[in-house]
């Protein structure tokens, strides 16, 4: 908070001498002035600050000598630079035009920060006064005495009920930030200023029950036409099946349950994971997405088949097999479309922070670059379809048939690299955040990820070369990774079996009231975790396709992470309660040397 002050009062200085750089003789002369007249500047600490906040004369331009601008490490750039710099972590005032335009939007979240903050400290005093009042007159009913005139006028004449520190900074950031942020139009400064409430729409939940109308129809539709037609033994059905398994609906589905659970449960995620307040999406509206996503894929996918099996169109089989391609482009332009639709700010953080998970190390990782770069590693088998569409695609292949890119030796060996990628970026990410933090447990984490790594190496080569070899190192590999990623979920990610805790083998602090839901998570996370050493052991079921059997594998995995996001967020919600954080550190673009001030 004095920082910011302190900026509030740069912005001060640079408004009331908007002048050109000058000599040398000029500037001595200048600060010599200016320290004749430092006795008249307002002091923001002490008696004086509660009384007045007003600045009588012009502020020094002395206050910018103290100024440095920040280097955050945040973009491979400024790495690079942090690394290379001589200065380190701060440089030099430079006031270039790309500086200059990055320095004014930091300053504006800063300030919208700050004014948030002083919005929840009034709301707090607010909020004590109804508590003494409603204390009172309760107690005024219960004893029948008439005490809480007394005490009521002992709270207002108390610092808490007479001060309005707080209403005269919040009425100087305002008139700062209309100035300098909104071209003195306040109606428009204070509407960016002021916090915003998402509206809940009717025809979210309308859209939302015609989409899974429509999703239900088709499913049963597609499975009836496989079942008439016998396709599933037909050539080519199991690539088909392979690809087509829409497993990143079922993961949209699951972070819409996410979103109700922890919005039920009071659980703050939009602070956890730094969503734009306003803009942050419900599980309405992801649910609705889902369901618009599933609607669309499986609509897809009975074209592809009716184009298939009529004679009219048969012929046409390069059109046919572009279907798939044209929903994924689809898909990409609504991701990447500029225009304010379909939830632009959400559809840009994602794009943001996956972009951040795809180029770990460079960017500073935080929450919600690790959580979606966990995410991923539960869509291993959905990359590898995303693969099979890339070979399928850019080879021709969909041109002649679609067998052609098995026997590929590209396709074969990005098998290997595909379904490790995940693993290593939160490798990276690990790696990053131990050098940065200097926290062990970092890297321990990234050694169980290079645990997780050769696992999945060694089940590849399995599933490909078949040799008994490969099948004690897989399975070897698989269980090391398999315990030590079960017991970094239950103990770090959740806080879980902590034995001498005041709820037994689970934390102190607990939001579902009911213990038993989170032994049976414990179990079913165990469960589900060594559930993927049945492509080791070759587990089979006789009415099942071995395809599928592989999908179901991939769905329980999902639902695994689905209850693995519930937990997590509650453990880092509880730790944010405990440590009093109720808002994120906002990064500054200046550096304000206090202590050099005070020796001046």
């Amino acid at each position: 908070m004095p920082i910011l002050t302190t900026f509030i009062r740069c912005l001060d200085v640079l408004s009331q001498h908007p002048r050109k750089p000058q000599s040398n003789n000029n500037r001595n002369q200048e600060n010599h002035l200016d320290d004749d007249d430092k006795s008249n500047i307002i002091d923001c600490g002490g008696e004086e600050k509660r009384k007045k906040l007003k600045i009588k004369r012009p502020v020094s331009l002395d206050i910018l000598n103290n100024v440095k601008i920040n280097h955050t490490l945040g973009t491979p750039s400024s790495t690079l630079k942090g690394i290379l710099s001589k200065n380190g972590k701060y440089g030099e005032l430079n006031f270039g035009k790309k500086n200059l335009k990055r320095v004014e939007e930091q300053l504006k979240s800063a300030f919208i920060h700050f004014y948030h903050k002083l919005q929840l400290l009034k709301s707090y005093s607010f909020l004590n006064l109804m508590a003494f009042s409603k204390i009172m007159k309760r107690y005024d009913k219960v004893t029948s005495r008439s005490a809480s005139k007394i005490y009521l006028k002992m709270v207002d004449n108390s610092y808490i009920g007479s001060s309005d520190d707080v209403t005269r900074l919040m009425e100087r950031v305002e008139a700062t930030f209309i100035k300098h942020f909104s071209n003195s139009n306040r109606s428009s400064g204070m509407n960016i200023l002021r916090s915003k409430k998402r509206r809940e729409r009717h025809r979210t939940t309308y859209s939302s029950g015609f989409f899974s109308g429509c999703t239900v129809a088709l499913l049963v539709s597609l499975i009836l036409v496989i079942h008439v037609r016998k396709l599933i033994k037909n050539e080519g059905s199991t690539r088909y099946m392979e690809t087509m398994f829409p497993l990143y609906i079922l993961h949209m589905l699951m972070y819409s349950a996410n979103l109700f659970f922890w919005q039920r449960y009071q659980i703050n995620y939009p602070f956890i994971f730094g969503f734009k307040q306003g803009t942050e999406l419900g599980f309405r509206q992801v649910f609705l997405l889902g369901t618009i996503l599933a609607t669309v894929s499986l609509a897809g996918v009975l074209a592809n088949l009716d184009m298939e099996m009529d004679i009219t169109t048969k012929k046409y089989e390069a059109l046919t097999e572009l279907i798939p391609l044209a929903l994924l482009v689809l898909v990409l332009l609504i991701a990447f479309c500029p225009l304010n639709i379909m939830y632009r700010s959400s559809r840009f953080f994602f794009i943001r922070t996956t972009f951040h998970c795809v180029c770990a190390p460079s960017y500073k990782v935080t929450l919600p670059d690790f959580v979606l770069a966990d995410q991923f590693t539960s869509q291993v088998q959905a990359l590898r379809s995303l693969e099979f569409y890339i070979c399928y695609y850019a080879w021709g292949d969909y041109r002649r048939s679609w067998h052609t890119v098995v026997n590929e030796l590209v396709y074969n060996t990005s098998n290997f690299i595909v379904a490790t990628i995940p693993f290593w970026l939160r490798f990276l990410q690990c790696i990053r955040r131990y050098f940065e933090e200097k926290d062990i447990m970092q890297g321990i984490n990234g050694l169980k990820f290079l645990s997780i790594i050769g696992a999945v190496l060694m089940r590849t080569a399995y599933g490909k070369w078949h040799g008994m070899g490969w099948w004690v190192m897989a399975w070897i590999s698989s269980v090391i990774a398999a315990v030590a990623a079960t017991y970094w979920d239950l103990v770090v990610d959740w806080g879980l079996l902590q034995r001498n805790s005041k709820n037994p083998w689970l934390r102190d602090k607990l939001i579902l009231s009911q213990k038993s839901v989170y032994f049976g998570a414990m179990v079913l996370d165990v469960l589900l975790r060594f559930a993927w050493l049945q492509t080791v052991l070759n587990f089979q079921i006789s009415f099942l396709h071995s395809e599928a059997l592989v999908a179901i594998v991939a769905s329980l995995e999902i639902i695994r992470r689905g209850m693995w996001n519930f937990f997590r967020l509650e453990n880092e919600h509880l730790n944010n309660v405990g440590k009093f954080r109720a808002f994120k550190t906002v990064p500054l673009p200046f550096n304000y040397d206090e202590e050099e001030d005070k020796d001046e």
